[in-house]
């Protein structure tokens, strides 16, 4: 197995109501699951090669939970990046080189039956964390925004966390909702869902607690 860290940022839209239920280990808000995140790496290698700076992003779906599988997805790997640096980034978003559900790429790769070929693509990121705000094109693949949630009386924007100290994605993340328009081998469209703004910092073995 090929050591791999990588520290970054991440912006993820679902079906879900704005709490996700699958954040706590209950069924889908819809009985099924679409979802889709963008990843910048700001630090990371996979053995040897350096990927920071570089960019990722994932667009799944299942026909149910995700726990019970048969799902679909599609990696999008950073134009930007080298042969070599593609190739570490296709092995970690694909979950190679990492225990068992130990990480989501992981989790995500073992529970679809379809993986379609990756695509290279320009992939164009802007994310605020602590201001619930991202946006994110990448042509001929997805349209992404994410905004906070916004109080339904005063029209405040309202601020809530999601804390997983044993989880497998982020320790983490603020709260907000999404919109998303995918295309390509996987298409949907989802609309004022949850969605969720993270600092992520992952290897072999899952999250790194330090």
């Amino acid at each position: 197995m090929t050591p791999w860290e990588i520290k970054g940022r991440e912006f993820g839209n679902c079906n879900c109501d704005y709490s996700c239920p699958c954040q706590f280990n209950a069924l889908p808000t819809n009985g099924h699951c679409r979802g889709l995140a963008v990843y910048d790496i700001e630090e990371g290698y996979h053995g040897s090669t350096r990927l920071d700076g570089l960019r990722a992003a994932g667009v799944f779906r299942w026909p149910g939970p995700i726990h019970e599988g048969k799902g679909e997805g599609v990696h999008v790997i950073d134009k930007r990046a080298t042969p070599e640096q593609r190739e570490a980034l296709l092995r970690i978003v694909s979950g190679e080189d990492t225990d068992p559900f130990a990480t989501v790429f992981q989790v995500f790769s073992s529970t679809c039956d379809t993986v379609h070929e990756p695509i290279v693509a320009d992939i164009d990121f802007e994310l605020d964390i602590d201001g619930r705000r991202a946006r994110a094109h990448i042509e001929g693949v997805l349209d992404m925004r994410g905004e906070p949630i916004l109080n339904p009386v005063t029209g405040a924007e309202h601020r809530v966390r999601i804390v997983q100290p044993n989880g497998f994605e982020f320790a983490e993340a603020e709260i907000g909702r999404g919109w998303s328009k995918t295309t390509g081998p996987i298409a949907y469209e989802l609309a004022d869902s949850y969605g969720q703004f993270a600092h992520i910092h992952l290897c072999q073995s899952g999250m790194v607690r330090r």
